[in-house]
């Protein structure tokens, strides 16, 4: 029985945790494919380092988007997610002294809307393609 008082059923935490381990996957592979093409070394610090700002501006928007109410909507979802994440990553590079460079930003702006907006729009298109 569900009422307005009644805790969601756990298998409602699901996608939202399978959205937050996508994203967070997500940013430590855009880390890792930026350093090995700029032959910075792919050490789990490396990676770690370049990942961090971003995974932290990606918590934060998390918590401001309210993600886990509707974890797979592109739009109402994946773009605030994004905004935030590349926003407040580069704040955070900034403030950490790793750069952010004009072409740094367009490709991390471009290449970030990809991942976190674009897996939830093909996730989107699967399940409609299903209800037919």
């Amino acid at each position: 029985m569900t009422g307005p008082n009644r805790p969601p059923a756990a298998t409602s935490v699901r996608p939202a945790l399978l959205a937050l381990a996508a994203d967070a996957i997500l940013v430590v592979v855009f880390a890792a494919i930026g350093r090995a093409s700029h032959d910075e070394g792919l050490t789990l610090w490396g990676v770690g380092m370049t990942a961090l700002p971003f995974l932290i501006a990606l918590a934060v928007g998390w918590v401001v988007s309210l993600v886990w109410r509707r974890p797979l909507a592109p739009l109402r979802t994946g773009v605030p997610v994004w905004l935030v994440t590349v926003g407040g990553g580069m704040l955070l590079r900034t403030l950490l002294g790793q750069g952010t460079a004009l072409p740094f930003v367009i490709v991390a702006t471009l290449t970030l809307l990809l991942m976190l907006v674009g897996w939830r729009a093909i996730a989107a298109l699967v399940r409609r393609g299903r209800r037919r």
